[in-house]
């Protein structure tokens, strides 16, 4: 028997025409600083996405043909996201916090012939050009210096300019196969060059959903959300999509991510969900505690990126009667992978064993655990493995650049096509993810695992430490040991014998670090992460000073 559905493909340019029909009176405000807010309706997003999909045409940009946004989170920013797939090109999130030569080499792999710049980014991307032959045209976004690109060979256009002599009531957007490009995203390379991931428009489709699942986000038109991760980052969380889907109005932060700034747009402005890095949070506790604000109207503050502390979440609610979701996810799984809401019925005491997980997986994402033999192991909720996923929005290879073929490297991939995360750990048997480390941190000591995650989370509950971070060193008697990297409070004196003594009372005693350092703060990838890989080179290099305990 055959359906009888009809086939309509799951599209951008749906989600879209949707958005700007439907809830053309939700918002996008762009927070300014000192400044008014900038605020556009969904309506007026729309008009502007169908005038710059003309403009992007009228510079030679093809069907299948990336378009680079070099953008912080803003109104003009959202416009790509809708107006690039939507013509049917391949939105290109460049993140403007990766080493000078590790953008240039994205730029030239993808073939970016345009790239739509925020104007207080024009200093990272002037000096780049020369190294660009691939890009023809630079669109600038908001005010900046164009002295910077004086004599530059790109052409050079002003976003407002560009679009503004094009209509903005038709365009006659095509009709896309599903499974055709709509998003490209590559990873940080923090081992080997990044990887391009190729988002789809129906992965795209079917992520913004989950997105606005109650069990996920639950974004709805009476919500006004604020992405704190930068766009840039893996879609976003997918948030954009998802709240033009919903008719969630946005709040958008553009360059002011800084803990004071945040604090003030979210007592102006009264947002009702965010997401954002473990990072953020720490830095948005800080101000918060020495300043306070109105932050009441937050019901949801999605954490995610990293392990958020259990320390960092409960201070939130205890201090500020804010409670923190971890959700997880990665580039490769578009990101969302779970979120941790535990399940009904449950009083708070019970309920904190699920919350500190990386949350429960959806029914879109299937997940299996590796053994160290390539054995399947069990959802027991103690069978330690390597997380592998597969799903309609997860990842299957990685971009092959302008030329070259989609490849599946096989520590990434599994021969039967399963993603290999990187991630160890365990999985209950009603599907709730608790990750113990990277497979690349865990620390393996006389044949045995230390998950460094868990010393950071105890030393981070800590009263005097603000940040830690732990690795494994060389050890001739253990082959590796933890090395605890620490910073501490402001009027905090370190104490090393303490903070052991502290973590023994949570920990076996084979697993406390003998190796201490203080650091003024723990290096960071480009989207928030602690840098283990930097802290390691540091240590290597003679760079910490290090205290060994007896």
């Amino acid at each position: 028997m055959q359906s009888t559905m009809q086939d309509v493909p799951l599209t951008v340019s749906r989600i879209l025409a949707h958005g700007a029909r439907v809830h053309g009176g939700a918002e996008v405000t762009t927070w300014t600083g000192d400044g008014e807010p900038e605020r556009r309706t969904f309506a007026e997003i729309g008009v502007r996405a169908t005038r710059l999909a003309h403009a992007l045409r009228a510079l030679g940009v093809a069907e299948g043909e990336p378009v680079g946004t070099l953008m912080w989170n803003n109104g003009d920013h959202v416009e790509a996201y809708l107006a690039i797939p939507s013509m049917g090109a391949v939105l290109h999130t460049l993140n403007l916090r990766l080493p000078a030569e590790q953008l240039v080499w994205i730029v030239r792999h993808a073939a970016d012939r345009v790239v739509i710049v925020s104007g207080s980014v024009l200093p990272l991307l002037a000096p780049l050009l020369p190294g660009l032959d691939c890009v023809e045209h630079v669109v600038v976004s908001g005010p900046g210096d164009l002295s910077l690109l004086e004599g530059c060979r790109p052409r050079v256009h002003s976003y407002e300019e560009l679009i503004a002599d094009h209509p903005g009531d038709h365009y006659p957007w095509p009709e896309l196969d599903e499974k055709q490009a709509a998003a490209l995203c590559y990873t940080s390379g923090t081992t080997g060059e990044p990887k391009g991931v190729v988002y789809s428009h129906r992965s795209v489709y079917l992520h913004a959903m989950e997105v606005n699942a109650a069990a996920s986000f639950g974004l709805t038109p009476a919500e006004v959300c604020l992405p704190v991760v930068p766009m840039f980052h893996v879609n976003a969380w997918g948030l954009p999509h998802a709240a033009f889907m919903a008719g969630a109005s946005l709040l958008m932060p553009d360059r002011f991510l800084q803990p004071a700034p945040l604090a003030a747009m979210i007592e102006a402005e009264r947002p009702t969900v965010t997401a954002g890095v473990p990072t953020i949070w720490q830095g948005l506790l800080g101000e918060l505690d020495a300043r306070p604000r109105d932050v009441s109207s937050l019901r949801t503050v999605i954490s995610g990126g990293s392990a958020c502390p259990p320390a960092l979440m409960k201070a939130f609610e205890e201090r500020h009667g804010l409670r923190l979701v971890q959700a997880w996810g990665m580039t490769e799984t578009s990101p969302l992978g779970t979120v941790a809401y535990p399940p009904a019925g449950l009083g708070a005491e019970e309920a904190w064993p699920y919350r500190i997980t990386q949350g429960r997986l959806p029914a879109s994402v299937e997940a299996r655990l590796a053994g160290p033999g390539g054995e399947i192991l069990p959802w027991d909720g103690r069978s330690a493995g390597e997380l592998e996923v597969r799903g309609p929005w997860i990842a299957g290879a990685y971009h092959g650049g302008a030329k070259g073929e989609p490849h599946r490297p096989e520590d990434k991939f599994s021969a039967d096509g399963w993603l290999r995360t990187g991630d160890v750990g365990t999985i209950t048997p009603d599907g709730f993810l608790t990750l113990t480390d990277r497979a690349k941190d865990v620390i393996k000591s006389g044949g045995e695992w230390i998950s460094s995650v868990e010393l950071e989370n105890h030393l981070m509950a800590h009263p005097e430490i603000a940040e830690a971070a732990v690795v494994a060193v060389p050890d001739e008697k253990w082959g590796e040991r933890p090395l605890a990297a620490v910073v501490l409070r402001d009027g905090s004196v370190v104490d090393y014998e303490g903070l052991r003594a502290f973590l023994s009372e949570r920990v076996a005693r084979w697993q406390l670090p003998e190796r201490w350092a203080l650091v003024p703060s723990v290096p960071k990838t480009s989207v928030g992460k602690f840098d283990k890989k930097a802290l390691r080179k540091r240590y290597a290099d003679g760079e910490l000073v290090v205290t060994t305990l007896g």
